[in-house]
Formats: C-alpha cells, structure tokens, sequence
C-alpha cells in the first residue's frame, strides 16, 4: 500500500517539470529592452544569469598547510 503510494507521487513529481519554450501569457509581452540595446532579448536570453551572478568555481585543491599572510582588517572586536 505504502509503496503504490510512493511510487504515484514519485510519478506525479516527475511529471510536473515544464519542457515547453517560455512565452508571455496571452495579451502581455516581454520587459522593454534595456537602454541602448538595439535588439529586444527573447525570454530565454532573459534567463540567462550574467558571469557575476554566477561565478566559476575554482577547483583548486590546497595540497598542504600554508600560513596566513598578515590582514590589516582583521582587527578585534571593540
């Protein structure tokens, strides 16, 4: 009983993922284009996160203990 349960819901979740492009709904339309740009961006440019908004990741592992180089702004607390 428990697991017919488990796997309708299962089945269900799965099934709530959106595969279709991305529209405005009927009778609205996209924001204005931003200021000096010359095209309108379509909503999946729109979706786009910008390099700032997320960065690479640096992978670099450290192999070994380094010592801290000396922070001016690492003052205690008053």
């Amino acid at each position: 009983m428990r697991l017919g349960a488990l796997l309708i819901a299962l089945t269900l979740l799965s099934a709530c993922g959106q595969k279709a492009q991305l529209k405005p709904l009927a009778g609205e339309t996209l924001p204005p284009a931003p200021f000096g740009a010359e095209v309108q961006p379509d909503a999946d440019d729109l979706l786009q996160l910008d390099p700032q908004a997320a960065p690479e990741r640096s992978t670099e592992l450290r192999t070994r203990s380094e010592e801290r180089e000396d922070d001016p702004f690492d003052l205690p607390p008053e």
